[in-house]
């Protein structure tokens, strides 16, 4: 009860609106042909090999990674957890083929490099939104978070990278794509999303923790 009390509409906005950005720049990536961030290739690959839609394949594998948040990191689960476990697939798949539709697959080399920019950017957004404004953690960014609780003498970038790396060897495994798109998640996400945490959602944040006290404070 403690949880629900302490968390407000306006950050629940902001966590709704940071998977849709989120699964938006993911369908970006894939729409260029040049690779996803780790997890989401691992993912679309693994569902490619099963036969399982994609959307399908997530949840089925969030509900795994999920007994291990639960079992060792209960403190990071919330509405965001929820959220992103079993809605992101379907936002990436209605954003993916409304994208396909409209606009059809980049041939260009120079088109589909702009794409990928496009896409580290709408993600990193997304990514910035949704955890900042600290109402759950997914399944899968909850397995560092954990690591650095069991393991704290290696640092969360540490982790971070080995979980990532994993994905991506699984992917590659599978027959996903393992490119360009890869590459720029690992190096750019990081700093993108400190930009926008420090330059918008922080900011945002505050002015809705603001709102609400003024809100709330008898005239």
């Amino acid at each position: 009860m403690a949880y629900f009390k302490r968390v407000d509409a306006k950050r629940m906005i902001i966590m709704v609106l940071g998977n849709i950005f989120l699964g938006m720049g993911i369908s970006i990536f894939k729409l260029s042909g040049m690779g996803n961030d780790p997890f989401s290739g691992m993912v679309m690959a693994l569902a490619e090999v099963s036969g399982i839609v994609y959307a399908n394949f997530l949840i089925l594998l969030n509900l795994v990674l999920f007994i291990l948040q639960f079992t060792m990191g209960r403190r990071l689960i919330g509405a965001g957890t929820i959220v992103n476990a079993i809605f992101l697939g379907y936002i990436v798949t209605f954003f993916y083929n409304t994208f396909i539709h409209l606009f059809g697959e980049p041939q260009l080399f120079g088109q589909r490099l702009v794409v990928v920019i496009i896409g580290v950017v709408v993600c990193s957004f997304g990514v910035s939104l949704y955890q900042t404004s600290d109402v759950g953690v997914a399944p899968y960014d909850s397995l560092s978070l954990i690591m650095v609780k069991r393991i704290p003498k290696i640092s969360y970038f540490w982790h971070r990278m080995f979980t990532d790396a994993l994905c991506a060897l699984i992917c590659f495994l599978a027959g996903g794509i393992v490119g360009l798109g890869t590459l720029v998640c690992a190096l750019a996400l990081g700093p993108i999303i400190q930009f926008f945490d420090v330059n918008f959602t922080r900011k945002l944040l505050a002015k809705a923790s603001t709102d609400s006290e003024h809100s709330i404070t008898p005239s």
